[in-house]
């Protein structure tokens, strides 16, 4: 049949393949005619093979019909045939969704989507395929789309529980075309998240409480494996954001979200904070569990500073960090300088130049502190010696933490030495104060024992505290006190390592666990041990304490420079809205307590820079 045959007898004929039935239709007969054609294209749907060449040339006669105008296309046979559509997968929808798993009715859908836009090249008019695809995700997805997602075995949870990768694209694909399609799997995408880590906290919590009955794991272990979980499952659902959700700024917002809640949870009394600082100085130090190749490291520490983006008390971070930080350069426990170095420009990126700079400041102090250190030697060439090798790193006291500083009355060797380098000093400078921290510092004594002598590394004050047995064969608790001139707890701290822990350099008497005021103390003349350099540790002190106590005062301190940059910038606010900014401001570093805002208010107000309103006591001005 062709078309000039058609024309002529005022009509036209539709074969339908395998049926070899020939429809007339007489001209105007629009209805039959639509549908004949509709009932092709459903046979086709159920995978009858039609003639496609026909049905095209059947289609084009409703456009041409009107000459150019597409009306007759559109009124008598799309409208119909969308709305049919509808019908069709209506019906599809409720018998697959009651009989098939998610993924299966997934690739059904996908699978039909993509026919109809077959049939949109071969046989449909290039302007329905946007109308059609519509109709097809609306029946097919959007009025369906709870009912998948929330499918118990085989829904988006299950496919997230089983690492469905696969499913999950085909999922973030179909409903990514549809209005607020992405909005319910982003969302259970950030509960799963969430849930998986809150299941990670409650498991570093009852191990943390099983270690009081069971001590075969250290503390600092377990810390290191909750960190490194964290690590890997960040690693993981970014992948998915990036491969599965093709990087959508919902899921990486949910991400965001989830991280955030599970991140900032307190585990055995240990803030994140603190743990994840924990984590990069085990990460950085020499002797560290984590043994790891260079290339590894500079991964890890990226991922560690990702991390840090979810944590909301960065300047708690700061603080534990740099303590950390402080230990590892004076006392040389650095792996490797240019790690170092490289986290601190990660830190720098991610947080910004104020969050760094007294880090900075504590390497570069390091560094000439090495030149001051040549010149030292140098100077002592030209002039006496004090008889002991004296290395001394000065330091600015606005980089690095604060420091107990105590009164620590020094053997007449090393207050010695103290004077050859105030000496030497005063030739660099007159207007810089040297205030001595002994805490810091490390001395390596001779002990001249029977059998052998033996190297000791020990602190300034252990060191201190032998040399008085240089002039006393016994000294009492007392005596090394007064002498010594430190607190009892300090002085408890020393003799309890050299005489109850693992080296007992000192006999004491009574011979018991535990420091008395009664007890004396002689040197042990028998004490020995298979190697012939030794380190002799203090008991650790726990520092988190005056770790928060210094980051609460810096917040006040930032608190109070918000309010008084924003005050002096509006003249005039009202308190909600004071609040509202500051909070805003403050943020990046920490999550303001509204509390403790307003004691700064209140405050600010007894020192003369803001007022209450006098018409309005919840309106402030900014008195200049």
């Amino acid at each position: 049949m062709d078309r000039q045959v058609i024309m002529l007898d005022h009509g036209w004929g539709l074969m339908q393949t395998g049926t070899t039935k020939l429809i007339k239709i007489l001209e105007g007969d629009w209805v039959r005619a639509r549908e004949a054609v509709i009932a092709l294209i459903n046979q086709e749907r159920e995978g009858v093979q039609i003639d496609r060449a026909l049905l095209k040339n059947v289609l084009a006669i409703f456009v041409e019909i009107g000459m150019g105008n597409m009306e007759c296309y559109l009124n008598d046979f799309e409208a119909e045939f969308l709305s049919d559509t509808a019908g069709y997968y209506t019906r599809k929808a409720s018998n697959w969704i009651q009989q098939d798993s998610c993924p299966e009715y997934m690739i059904k859908a996908e699978e039909c989507l993509k026919r109809e836009k077959d049939r949109v090249t071969h046989y449909l008019h290039s302007s329905t395929e946007e109308k059609l695809i519509e109709q097809v995700q609306e029946q097919l997805l959007s009025k369906v789309s709870q009912q998948l997602l929330e499918k118990e075995h085989s829904g988006c949870y299950a496919l997230l529980r089983e690492d469905k990768t696969e499913d999950l694209t085909r999922m973030y694909n179909l409903f990514s075309k549809i209005p607020k399609g992405l909005d319910p799997v982003s969302l259970m995408f950030k509960q799963h998240v969430t849930s998986e880590g809150i299941a990670m906290v409650n498991q570093a919590e009852e191990a943390a409480n099983s270690r009081k009955e069971n001590r075969s794991v250290s503390s600092g272990s377990q810390e290191q494996m909750f960190i490194r979980k964290v690590i890997d499952l960040h690693e993981k659902y970014m992948l998915y954001v990036t491969t599965c959700f093709a990087g959508h700024t919902l899921f990486h917002k949910a991400l965001k979200e989830a991280f955030e809640v599970f991140c900032n949870k307190v585990i055995a009394g240990s803030s994140s904070a603190e743990l994840l600082s924990n984590f990069s100085d085990n990460i950085l130090k020499k002797g560290g569990s984590e043994k790891l190749d260079d290339d590894v490291i500079e991964d890890t520490l990226d991922k560690v500073v990702k991390l840090l983006a979810y944590i909301s008390d960065k300047d708690l971070f700061a603080e534990f960090y740099r303590k950390k930080l402080a230990r590892r350069l004076l006392f040389g426990t650095s792996a490797n300088d240019d790690h170092e170095r490289s986290i601190l420009s990660k830190l720098k990126q991610q947080c910004g130049g104020q969050f760094t700079s007294k880090m900075e400041g504590m390497v570069t102090d390091l560094q000439l502190a090495k030149d001051n250190q040549s010149e030292f030697e140098e100077f002592q060439k030209i002039n006496a010696h004090p008889g002991i090798d004296l290395t001394v790193t000065v330091l600015t006291t606005g980089f690095w933490p604060s420091y107990k500083s105590l009164d620590l009355n020094l053997p007449a060797e090393m207050a010695k030495c103290v004077e050859v380098f105030k000496e030497f000093y005063q030739t660099k400078t007159k207007h810089r104060k040297l205030t001595w921290q002994y805490s810091l510092g490390t001395c390596n004594v001779v002990g001249k024992f029977q059998k052998k002598p033996i190297e000791l590394v020990v602190t300034t004050y252990q060191a201190s505290l032998l040399l008085l047995f240089n002039s006393s064969d016994k000294l009492t608790y007392s005596e090394i006190l007064s002498q010594l001139n430190l607190s009892d707890d300090d002085v408890v701290r020393l003799l309890h390592s050299l005489s109850c822990a693992k080296y007992k350099i000192l006999a004491k008497e009574p011979n018991t666990k535990t420091i008395s005021h009664k007890d004396s103390f002689m040197f042990n003349a028998e004490f020995t041990d298979k190697m012939r350099r030794i380190k002799v540790p203090l008991p650790p002190v726990d520092e988190k304490k005056k770790v928060i106590e210094d980051v609460d005062k810096d917040r006040r301190y930032a608190i109070d420079a918000s309010i008084v940059r924003i005050m002096k910038s509006r003249k005039v606010l009202p308190y909600h809205q004071l609040l509202s900014e500051c909070v805003e401001q403050l943020s990046r570093m920490f999550k303001p307590d509204f509390k403790i805002i307003k004691k700064r208010i209140e405050d600010l107000i007894t020192r003369d820079y803001l007022e209450r309103d006098k018409d309005n006591p919840n309106t402030f001005r900014y008195l200049a």
